[in-house]
């Protein structure tokens, strides 16, 4: 079946240029991320993304939750040893075209990829800042407080909800009227990142805008209306398919509007598997077409035919 959203694959570098596309090979977006057991969020949310719009993840594994689709109840975290050993790996054997930062669980680890970043200056970050409101606030705080000193310098593109980047960036804003996208990015660009995409803006008439901006310009703007449920792993979901846009050669507007075009099919297609909230279905696009009135899913003789090509290949035991 047919990926709408998937990228020419860009050339290695360490390939000839024969001209062959089968020596193409995708761009790889290393992903530093939890585990999320339910899959969310987290390194599933990024490997689909990124799968799904033509490149290949590189997921480096920051901890794990113990969640399920309606909370988290807690984060085991891993050393910045262990963090730093799985991705210094990796680097050394794959040429890398963006890096992509979600919650990674601790100022240790934020530093250690910070200092990773800084020895790959060459390679873009997309990072990911998402509510932390389920963690306590000393934790919440300190993260911040790392990831604004160490991170930011590092970070290329930041990504965030609006109340998210509002309350974390611009905690003591007193103006009359709420911030604007570029006041947001003004503050990003003053702890080092040049770019903010603010995501969920809120319009009249049950409308949301999300804006790519830096403190002088909007370079991106798109508005989606409103969907009635309340979704996990939707941030994940646009920070990695944004990296894997990127990482395959799209320029930085056109990158930001097919990531949020992207990802508002999975929103629209979004599914609930438990008891909990709505999750985007980042393969909408290899979901089977509706079948039309009276016809089968499968005919006696392609199921035939299906046994004959299989069969041989049964290993008998």
């Amino acid at each position: 079946m047919t990926n709408p959203y998937s990228r020419p694959a860009t050339q290695d570098p360490l390939v000839p240029e024969t001209g062959d596309e089968s020596e193409l090979q995708p761009a790889c977006v290393m992903t530093f991320n939890a585990s999320d057991p339910s899959g969310a969020a987290g390194l599933c949310a990024d490997a689909l993304a990124i799968a799904s719009v033509g490149a290949h993840a590189l997921p480096i594994v920051t901890g794990s939750y113990a969640r399920d689709t309606g909370e988290i109840f807690e984060h085991f975290g891993m050393s910045e040893e262990s963090v730093t050993a799985q991705a210094r790996a990796v680097l050394e054997d794959i040429p890398v075209h963006v890096i992509k930062v979600g919650f990674v669980g601790s100022p240790e680890n934020l530093s250690a990829i910070a200092e990773l970043a800084s020895d790959y200056e060459d390679v873009p970050v997309v990072a990911y800042m998402p509510s932390l409101s389920w963690w306590d606030d000393a934790r919440i705080d300190s993260y911040l407080d790392a990831f604004a000193e160490l991170l930011l310098p590092q970070t290329t593109i930041l990504v965030g909800h609006y109340s998210t980047l509002w309350r974390w960036l611009l905690p003591d804003w007193s103006a009359q009227t709420n911030p604007q996208a570029r006041d947001i990015a003004r503050a990003a660009e003053a702890l080092g990142a040049p770019y903010t995409l603010v995501t969920g803006i809120p319009l009249p008439d049950q409308w949301i805008d999300n804006v790519l901006a830096s403190p002088n310009e909007v370079l991106a703007s798109e508005k989606f209306e409103r969907i009635e449920a309340v979704f996990v792993g939707a941030g994940d979901t646009l920070s990695a398919a944004l990296a894997a846009l990127l990482a395959s050669g799209s320029d930085l507007g056109s990158a930001t509007s097919e990531a949020l075009s992207y990802l508002d099919r999975c929103l629209l297609g979004g599914f609930r598997p438990g008891m909990g909230h709505m999750l985007p279905d980042r393969l909408f696009w290899a979901q089977p077409e509706p079948l039309a009135p009276g016809d089968n899913a499968l005919q006696s003789d392609d199921f035939s035919k299906a046994l004959t090509e299989v069969l041989p290949h049964v290993t008998k035991h």
